[in-house]
């Protein structure tokens, strides 16, 4: 029902915005080179060629793998723990604020002349937050009770999230001032484009191999079954 509601008031807005929407017809010269697809591949080709841009992508393409895990996994173990994911959802709200005003608070610090400086500094803190949420997996067990778990585990929780958006949210927006400063303002937005594409594969890869290797990594045990193994898919449904 969310799904569907939201859904139609998507479509709605859209329509009504492509209906009553009139583009501005006066022509405004552009501050951009515009090029054709060709012209614009062969540029993206010449930009990731330079040392400074390789050395770069490299940087960021990396950067994100120390605490892959525990951000594509970390909510997958807890409902697998017995949290409900109903309320794993509801935790996410009093975060919205928090993913406001956080961007306003870290572009001060990320204004000045060198803004990946904030991107450094964040980073062993979201990894020590890594081993925080692994403690969280292995704890939720231990204070499972029959109702549920106790208002202070979910307590532990939020304050744990809030500071992982704080920590994630400083480098993420460190690495978007950085791109801007860096894109040279003939070729902006093709230049820019080429940056956080790669800042955002730098977050998806890894995550897609930390859940690939969930099962592998996961030692199982089976209760009542002498000497049959669990280390496979097939073998844990038997």
């Amino acid at each position: 029902d969310f799904l569907f509601f939201w859904g139609a008031v998507f479509l709605v807005t859209t329509t009504l915005v492509a209906f009553l929407k009139k583009e501005n017809q006066e022509l405004i010269p552009a501050k951009e080179e515009t090029k054709g697809i060709t012209d614009t591949y062969r540029l993206l080709f010449s930009i990731i060629k330079m040392p400074a841009v390789l050395t770069f992508c490299l940087l960021i393409l990396t950067s994100k793998v120390g605490f892959s895990a525990a951000d594509a996994v970390t909510g997958l173990k807890l409902v697998e723990e017995g949290v409900p994911k109903e309320h794993l959802a509801l935790l996410a709200v009093p975060m919205v604020p928090l993913q406001i005003i956080l961007p306003l608070l870290i572009s001060k610090y990320t204004a000045g002349p060198q803004p990946l400086n904030t991107f450094y500094k964040a980073m062993p803190f979201r990894l020590l937050l890594g081993l925080e949420f692994a403690f969280l997996v292995w704890w939720a067990p231990k204070v499972k009770q029959e109702g549920g778990f106790p208002v202070y585990y979910y307590a532990v929780v939020v304050l744990s999230y809030a500071l992982h958006q704080i920590t994630l949210y400083s480098m993420y927006v460190a690495i978007m001032a950085f791109n801007a400063k860096v894109s040279d303002p003939l070729i902006g937005g093709t230049y820019m484009t080429l940056l956080n594409t790669v800042s955002n594969l730098g977050g998806n890869w890894p995550s897609t191999v930390a859940l690939w290797l969930v099962d592998p990594l996961t030692v199982k045990e089976c209760a009542g079954a002498q000497g049959h193994s669990c280390a496979t898919a097939a073998a844990s449904e038997v």
